[in-house]
């Protein structure tokens, strides 16, 4: 179900401009969509951003801008100040509800690992899937099992139990999560090699999540 969301429409504006809308609590954005005449510029209220932000990032989100009515957007960029972290700037664009979308949604590590009542260490590698599916289905989270994982096991993208009509664009060979041996049961030579392992499976993560931002 689509969050409701008011915009104000606004003009082009000088960085003084921009910079008192932020003092009022309101934060500039620009709505891109093929159903629109031109971009809109809009504003939208900062607080009701950044509870959007927090809980439903990925939400597909009924924006209404005064006279062109409402339309179904999903977030696409947000800018913020690289030194207080505050909202600047907000991109839109508007979806298709009967289109396949790609989004990124947060993993979250469910049950009591088997290895880590062992003593093993959890590793979470991946901490986001990127998926395809109709904007309507996208999941708020993805959920992984870990009450099987042993000492020694990781669990890849191909491994995810996935929503109907959801389907995974990560590689399939992504390590998600991994459980390390016990480090005091381990040699100084076993430690080493096993830093370099979980170091090979976030290196293996990072390259093909950047493949993935290449093909979009």
């Amino acid at each position: 179900m689509a969050i409701a969301m008011k915009a104000d429409q606004r003009n082009i504006s000088t960085k003084g401009e921009l910079r008192e809308l932020r003092q009022q609590g309101k934060i500039p954005g620009v709505v891109y969509g093929k159903q629109l005449s031109a971009s809109a510029l809009v504003a939208v209220d900062e607080k009701e951003l950044q509870g959007l932000l927090r809980t439903h990032p990925n939400a597909v989100v009924e924006i209404e801008i005064g006279a062109q009515g409402k339309h179904s957007v999903m977030i696409s960029e947000v800018q913020r100040d690289s030194l207080n972290r505050q909202l600047l700037h907000v991109d839109f664009h508007q979806v298709n509800m009967n289109e396949n979308v790609r989004a990124h949604v947060r993993i979250e590590a469910e049950g009591d690992s088997t290895g880590v009542r062992e003593g093993g260490i959890l590793q979470v590698i991946l901490h986001e899937l990127e998926v395809q599916c109709l904007p309507g289905d996208i999941p708020e989270a993805i959920a992984v099992d870990i009450s099987s994982l042993g000492v020694g096991e990781s669990l890849l993208v191909r491994d995810l139990q996935l929503p109907q009509g959801v389907e995974a664009k990560s590689e399939p060979e992504m390590v998600v999560v991994t459980v390390l041996a016990p480090q005091k049961e381990l040699s100084e030579e076993e430690r080493e090699d096993a830093a370099v392992e979980l170091a090979e499976a976030e290196s293996r993560s990072k390259e093909a999540q950047l493949e993935d931002l290449k093909t979009i």
